[in-house]
């Protein structure tokens, strides 16, 4: 059963080659994320990793690892703070904000941090449901 205050905290990181995998999957073949000579033209100097690519760390986790296998992902709000780049390795830390008992729902917090300088990056909250955890 989990409860307000649990945490987990995993690390990850992308590659070029897993980044475009995910533009052949989704479709989104925006040269910011792959094309350096593009990129190296924007503000970012290169390349940057699709929001969506990096919401699917937060997917796997919830669904695997906390609360874990058979976890329903409810909803996702992120808010983008600074890019990330391929090749960086970034920290993700899961804090349960609320539980709902009756609804079989939490509120888990989402944030992925720079592990160099300890940076919010990406800041959020997701609902999960899960019948065997409350």
């Amino acid at each position: 059963m989990i409860k307000v205050g649990d945490c987990y905290e995993i690390e990850f990181s992308f590659t070029q080659d897993q980044v475009n995998d995910f533009c052949k999957i989704s479709g989104d073949f925006n040269p910011l994320h792959w094309d350096e000579a593009f990129a190296a033209k924007t503000p970012f100097k290169k390349p940057i990793i699709h929001g969506a690519l990096i919401a699917s760390v937060f997917s796997r986790v919830m669904g695997m690892e906390f609360p874990g296998s058979g976890s329903v992902y409810l909803k996702q709000i992120s808010e983008f703070k600074r890019p990330l780049y391929v090749g960086q390795t970034y920290q993700v830390k899961f804090e349960v904000a609320t539980v709902n008992n009756v609804k079989h729902t939490a509120e888990i917090k989402t944030q992925v941090f720079e592990m160099e300088r300890g940076k919010i990056m990406v800041d959020g909250i997701a609902s999960v449901m899960h019948a065997d955890l409350f």
